[in-house]
């Protein structure tokens, strides 16, 4: 199934939608992929709103596994319409209950201050192999994002920067050209960036992965520059704390041009099973 596809929701009543299911292609997608439902929460809120105003940012919580053979209904709420920000508040649902809620924030193009972060050195995506070619990643849960074009930094590549204790970066872009509408790179990349982000908390403790219990928590977005998800984007990635069973991670999303389109928070499950004793213990 293409992203526009998934992407291309049912209307069923007002602000009410439903999403198609994730179609999985493996074992290791029993679960909806929290950026299918978080993508497809994204379109619905987006139906709601008038144009003119642009997503800015969003903020979600899993609350529930997905059934990833089922479909989700979004319903939206239309919590303010402002002259400058106007807010949504979608609830995803399966089989009766809540699986996934989201906030978004909608703003009007207006004008301030402007700066970013320098964008961190990376080798160039051309001179990276396919992730299909990459042991560290497993190929047969891949295979339901075949349209993308994924290919991480080896770890003996990436610039290492003092006091950041895991760091991961990861080069992606859809294979075809999408189509010219903002929105759906939008919501194409809320789509993608819950694919890679947990993974940065684990990178430093690749012998435990998987004895892991994972899965995200919560997700946070903030879109600041126009972007197309069909061109190259570098996401830099990093877990700044690990504790608890819960792993933070951060990310920062730059075009090949060093402009910084998206900022991403999530906070993730990183769970040993009961009983289980880590050697740093």
């Amino acid at each position: 199934m293409s992203i526009e596809e998934i992407l291309d929701l049912e209307q069923l009543e007002v602000n009410i939608y439903r999403g198609s299911v994730f179609s999985p292609l493996s074992a290791n997608h029993q679960r909806t992929f929290g950026g299918h439902v978080a993508g497809q929460a994204l379109v619905s809120a987006v139906r709601t709103v008038e144009p003119g105003f642009g997503v800015h940012s969003l903020h979600g919580y899993f609350l529930r596994p997905g059934d990833a053979r089922a479909p989700t209904v979004f319903l939206v709420e239309r919590v303010r319409d402002g002259g400058s920000f106007c807010t949504r508040r979608v609830n995803a649902v399966q089989h009766g209950e809540t699986i996934f809620n989201m906030s978004a924030s909608f703003q009007c193009e207006q004008r301030g201050i402007g700066h970013q972060d320098v964008m961190p050195e990376a080798p160039d995506p051309k001179d990276l192999p396919d992730i299909a070619a990459m042991k560290a990643f497993d190929d047969e849960g891949f295979k339901a994002f075949a349209e993308w074009d994924l290919r991480r930094v080896p770890n003996e590549l990436l610039p290492h920067i003092p006091g950041k204790v895991a760091e991961q970066q990861v080069w992606f872009r859809h294979r075809d050209r999408l189509p010219d509408d903002p929105v759906l790179h939008i919501c194409a990349l809320a789509y993608m960036s819950d694919l890679t982000l947990l993974g940065a908390s684990w990178s430093i403790h690749p012998a435990e992965r998987d004895l892991l219990q994972v899965a995200s928590l919560d997700h946070a977005m903030w879109f600041m520059r126009p972007f197309r998800a069909d061109e190259w984007l570098l996401y830099d990635q990093s877990s700044p704390s690990a504790n608890a069973g819960r792993a933070l991670t951060q990310g920062k999303i730059y075009n090949r041009s060093g402009d910084m389109v998206a900022a991403v928070m999530q906070e993730g499950l990183t769970r040993y099973p009961a009983g289980y004793q880590s050697a740093d213990r």
